[in-house]
């Protein structure tokens, strides 16, 4: 099995202060994420790491300019006590052929829905995604930048991805979904969690 996913579009590492997270993942690996964009209305902004290929590294938090969200932000990031890998993404080459197709296998992805991204030349990026994959967020999400520029297109810094590795307490639950999606992770028995591996500067960092 490879030790990247197939299909990976990004994973995420969440936190509830950006600022402090982004200065300890330079410090880490030697590499300086650079600034994503807004999630405007939902209380985020995110900073970006190419990973290698056409997969990126989203570090993601609240954003201190915008005023407070009607809902939960994304990830989880209020309820965080540190930095975290909540969940991960694949983009498959058709979106809604890879939702019918996981639906045939028994895996339902959810709903499909837009979101959008200010960039911080004014850029505004659209994509499609569904629902988070589950709840242990070993079970990716699918995403569709569809007609805007793909993240890892846009001259980021790149830290390169080694190895994503998972535990869950019963492996063959997830790995059904997985195939499912046409993807897979290295997983062993344990604590639901996520991990990865990049190549940096100063060696061999792992995060998660």
């Amino acid at each position: 099995m490879s030790a990247i996913p197939p299909l990976l579009d990004h994973l995420v590492l969440a936190t509830p202060d950006l600022a402090a997270t982004v200065a300890e993942f330079a410090r880490r690996t030697g590499v300086t994420p650079a600034p994503g964009g807004v999630h405007l209305g939902l209380g985020t902004r995110n900073h970006l790491v190419g990973l290698g290929g056409r997969s990126y590294l989203e570090i993601v938090g609240p954003d201190p300019e915008q005023s407070e969200p009607a809902g939960p932000r994304p990830f989880g990031v209020d309820l965080l006590a540190g930095p975290a890998v909540p969940t991960w993404a694949i983009s498959p080459p058709d979106l809604d052929a890879a939702i019918a197709a996981a639906r045939e296998r028994g895996h339902d992805p959810g709903p499909v829905r837009p979101m959008s991204r200010r960039t911080p030349d004014g850029t505004v990026l659209r994509w499609r995604l569904t629902d988070a994959g589950d709840a242990t967020g070993l079970v990716p999400f699918l995403i569709d930048w569809g007609d805007s520029r793909h993240p890892a297109a846009s001259g980021l810094p790149v830290a390169p991805l080694l190895a994503v590795s998972a535990s869950a307490p019963d492996p063959r639950r997830v790995r059904g979904p997985l195939a499912a999606l046409g993807t897979s992770l290295p997983l062993t028995p344990g604590p639901a969690a996520l991990s990865f591996t990049l190549a940096t500067p100063n060696g061999p960092v792992r995060f998660g």
